[in-house]
């Protein structure tokens, strides 16, 4: 079977949300163009880490071009995208490896998000395991799914703000071990398991 890619050169929306209630969300990568949707899973971490990647890329093109790329060094106003997944959210697979670019040529960002898959690694040594993610990474047609993505800069950027947002609107830190609050309370370690409530 050929590898499936699901190609938005751009898209006309790419965001990072969620569905359900804070402590049992459920977190998307979402873009969209020309009336075609594509949904794919993935972690909490992995959508900080990406958001964080995009802004530190995205630095780096600004230090490297004197200011010369089309990048803005935050976020305008003006492409603040606030409004929900578009719904209905059909998960078309779960987030296993992520990659990211900058295309200096096109002047954009290239974002992969690709199916997790289970492969048996006989890994002796560091290097073997480097040579079988790198298998994973290469554009194999018989390869997982993957999710691929090209926005501008200024795109990237607001993708990065809503998801950072997007990770840091779960449930409240308890004020005295950090770990989350949960709605039925919250068996805090440093209360010696004592509950607390909201």
């Amino acid at each position: 079977m050929s590898r499936q890619v699901f190609l938005y050169d751009p898209p006309e929306r790419f965001v990072a949300g969620t569905v359900g209630l804070p402590g049992r969300r459920t977190f998307f990568l979402q873009a969209s163009a020309a009336g075609r949707t594509t949904s794919v899973a993935l972690e909490k971490a992995q959508v900080e880490a990406l958001a964080e990647r995009i802004d530190e890329l995205l630095d780096e093109v600004v230090r490297r071009t004197g200011g010369s790329a089309p990048v803005p060094a935050v976020a305008p106003a003006e492409t603040a995208d606030n409004a929900p997944l578009q719904a209905p959210v059909e998960e078309e697979f779960r987030v296993g490896t992520m990659a990211l670019a900058w295309d200096g040529e096109d002047e954009c960002v290239i974002v992969e998000a690709q199916a997790l898959v289970e492969i048996e690694i006989e890994a002796d040594s560091d290097e073997d395991l480097a040579e079988a993610e790198e298998r994973l990474l290469r554009d194999d047609e018989n390869g997982p799914p993957v999710l691929r993505v090209r926005i501008s800069g200024i795109m990237a950027r607001a993708f990065a703000k809503r998801a950072m947002e997007v990770v840091k609107a779960g449930r409240p830190p308890c004020p005295l071990c950090s770990l989350p609050l949960d709605p039925e309370g919250h068996v805090c370690p440093r209360q010696n398991g004592y509950r607390r409530g909201l």
